[in-house]
């Protein structure tokens, strides 16, 4: 480029500058002020518009450093990079500071509430995090998060509680998926780089503990004071259906002999219909005395009855079977006293069986065949007992 360098040099000859404007070349000028003191400009064009930029005061800013940003944000300008742009975006950078991980948990949740049942109501979304994670990672910027800090997070459950464990590690990586769109720089890897560094989950899954079929009759006559807890159980045995749809079940749902639970609140997100045996009708007549705002098993103060309050109940009389074992108690009953076909007991317990294929053909839900099999049940959680029950699909 030619002249440049146009200003004096050493120092003293560059002091005897009189007070005004020295270009030195290039766009660079000195302003210099009646007190000896001055700033350093570049003037630059870009985009067919002309701009100036300050480099500096010249107490701090010598005539060499001068040149040598100037000749920076020319290479800049010449790759059609904005200084003044550039530097704004500097700054910016500099003083963001990425936000909590408690923070971005909860930016993450709201972000995906619309896609959980029922608007994950009862907060199991983020109970995982909240017990397990928040405690050591929660005040940490997620920028600082790596695979180190989320492995000693989780390292203390990684083989004992093995699905919370999975839980909480899948929403870490929910929350660091989230933060990278929201532009913070996160190792999107932590995760699995976490659990490389955790090791294999090799401990047994347990089952939720059940009832054997034979002996569900027994525990269903003991349900007999008519309150909301021993009806609600009762519900859950009759209709085989998980306790957090029992929990939910509302007045509206119910048309005379059908329930049919919205795809909101179903596991597999599809809608379910639940035909309703005499006993079953009966047990919600029972229940409709307790409706408040249409649920049928209110709490005592706000809402419904919890997810432990049946669970509990249980506990206390010693027994090691929960509620959410009476669908096992249920299949196993179909599968050791009933002829009945695979895909109407897993239809009962709202289970999606058979191909992609099979699937798009088969436009039924077996309603009519359920509603004799779940008489049948009632039958049996009665005490009445029977023959070998066969039933035929369409």
């Amino acid at each position: 480029m030619r002249n440049l360098n146009r200003l004096p040099n050493p120092k003293n000859k560059f002091d005897a500058l009189q007070t005004g404007k020295h270009c030195d070349g290039g766009g660079l000028w000195l302003i210099k002020r009646p007190d000896g003191g001055g700033q350093w400009l570049l003037r630059y064009s870009i985009h067919d518009k002309r701009y100036e930029i300050s480099l500096g005061g010249l107490s701090k800013v010598s005539l060499k450093m001068a040149r040598e940003k100037a000749t920076k944000m020319r290479s800049q300008v010449s790759l059609g990079v904005d200084p003044k742009a550039e530097r704004q975006k500097i700054k910016l950078d500099a003083k963001k500071v990425s936000p909590t991980f408690e923070a971005m948990m909860d930016e993450t949740f709201e972000a995906r509430r619309r896609q959980l049942k029922n608007g994950n109501v009862t907060g199991s979304w983020c109970s995982p995090i909240r017990i397990h994670v928040l405690p050591t990672m929660g005040k940490m910027h997620v920028e600082d998060i790596t695979q180190n800090e989320i492995k000693r997070t989780l390292g203390p459950i990684w083989h004992e509680k093995m699905v919370t464990a999975r839980k909480a590690i899948n929403r870490i990586g929910l929350v660091m998926k989230h933060s990278a769109a929201a532009g913070y720089d996160v190792d999107l890897q932590a995760t699995e780089k976490a659990k490389a560094l955790l090791g294999a989950q090799t401990k047994s899954v347990k089952h939720v503990p059940s009832m054997d079929w034979r002996e569900v009759p027994a525990f269903y006559e003991s349900l007999s004071d008519g309150t909301i807890n021993h009806l609600a159980l009762r519900l859950t045995i009759l209709t085989a259906c998980r306790s957090g749809e029992i929990r939910l079940c509302h007045l509206d749902e119910i048309d005379g002999d059908t329930w049919c639970i919205p795809a909101a609140r179903m596991k597999g997100g599809i809608e379910h219909r639940v035909p309703l045996s005499k006993e079953a009708q009966s047990v919600i007549a029972q229940a409709r005395l307790f409706e408040r705002d249409g649920f049928i098993f209110p709490n005592r103060n706000k809402g419904v009855i919890s997810d432990m309050t049946m669970s509990r109940y249980m506990a206390r009389l010693g027994l090691d079977a929960r509620p959410h074992g009476f669908r096992s108690s249920f299949r196993t009953w179909c599968a050791e006293a009933t002829d009945t076909p695979r895909e109407i007991a897993e239809t009962a317990l709202a289970h999606v069986s058979g191909g992609k294929v099979e699937l798009a053909y088969r436009r039924t839900d077996y309603l009519e065949q359920r509603r004799v099999l779940m008489e049948r049940w009632a039958s049996h959680v009665l005490g009445e007992g029977g023959q070998v029950l066969r039933i035929r699909t369409i």
